[in-house]
Formats: C-alpha cells, structure tokens, sequence
C-alpha cells in the first residue's frame, strides 16, 4: 500500500464507535484482573504514552454481539480485536500502544489501543463552534476546550503523526485515510469515521 506523505493531502478521520450496530456488545471500566478498578480510567485517553505493567480485563457491562472496535466505560478506552490492532501495529506502530486485555466470557484476543500522540492542531475558526474553558473552572485547564462541535483540523500541524488524539479535547480518535481504508478494508465492525 502506498502511503500518503504529505500531511496537508491527506484526509483525517475521527474514529468513533457506531452505537447503532444492532445488538451490540458494551463494556464497563478496565479493572485489574483481581477485579479492582484502575486509579486513572482517563490515563488511555490522555494521548500519552502509559505504563502497563499487568494485563487487565474488560466487563461487559451489557451482553450482545462482539465488536472490532468499542469502548470501555466512562473514560471510553478503546478496545480493538486482533485484526484492528495489526493495522495499527502495522501502520502506526509509533503512534499507539497496543496492551492484550481479556474481554469477560470472550476467548478471542483483544487489545486497549492507547494512542500516545497528541497534537495541537484543531482549527478553531474552520469548526462549527469551539467553547474555552476559563479560569472559574478548572485553573490548569484554562484554554483547554469545555467543547467543540464539527470538529475541523489544521492538517499543515499533523506532522508524520498517523494516529493522534487534539491537545486540548481528547475525546476524539483520529487516524489518516490509510488506516481508514484499510480498516475498512478488513471489514471493521463496530467502529465508523467522521472526516474532521
């Protein structure tokens, strides 16, 4: 497959999950596999590189279908299946940790996708509006996003980064049009992209 270099030719996605799958499986917290919760559920979302230093399991918080993609619990940590995560071994190996989780009565191998990039890199003014958080919230967040909506990024700052989450508003999971196609590619089930 041949890449796409040039940050400002290339396509970005949001990664999310497709909560409209029928019968779809949901996840609770990652706990510990002793069954204690994790101090930082947030830590898999922050767009750093993460310590793991054990395996943790994954509780289904509602049975259904399994998924490639979905997230767990409040702190939305994403957990992919083997074929999702050797696209993301494969082309962006610098960008994300892929950590072997044991999803709860599920044999199969699955992964927590930490994405260890973050990039400042969301334009503002292309967005359909962006709201600041100010110093009567939280005082070492001021500047950080309260929320954005029609997220829109300035692709001239992506740099080489394939995978990466926006400084300021971590929610989002973005990946480059190559990863999208092949994801798509291998049929991925659970997961759908917003161009941002």
């Amino acid at each position: 497959m041949a890449l796409r270099n040039n940050p400002v030719e290339r396509r970005f996605f949001n990664l999310t999950i497709d909560v409209y799958v029928p019968g779809r499986w949901y996840f609770a917290d990652p706990q510990t596999r002793a069954g204690e919760e994790i101090e930082d559920i947030w830590q898999f979302t922050a767009g750093t590189p993460v310590d793991l230093n054990e395996r943790l399991r994954i509780p289904i918080s509602r049975p259904g279908n399994p998924l490639d993609f979905t997230t767990a619990g409040a702190g939305r940590t994403p957990i992919v299946s083997e074929r999702v995560a050797s696209i993301f071994r494969e082309l962006a190996p610098h960008d994300v940790q892929l950590f072997p989780v044991d999803v709860e009565g599920d044999a199969r191998p699955f992964f927590l996708l930490n994405v260890a990039r973050t990039i400042r890199c969301i334009d503002d003014a292309a967005c359909e509006e962006v709201q600041l958080r100010t110093a009567d919230e939280y005082e070492e967040r001021i500047g950080e996003y309260r929320s954005v909506s029609g997220l829109r990024i300035d692709k001239s700052k992506v740099g080489d980064a394939r995978v990466f989450r926006t400084w300021g508003w971590h929610s989002p999971l973005i990946v480059d049009e190559d990863i999208k196609d092949a994801l798509e590619a291998n049929g991925i089930f659970g997961g759908k992209f917003e161009e941002v």
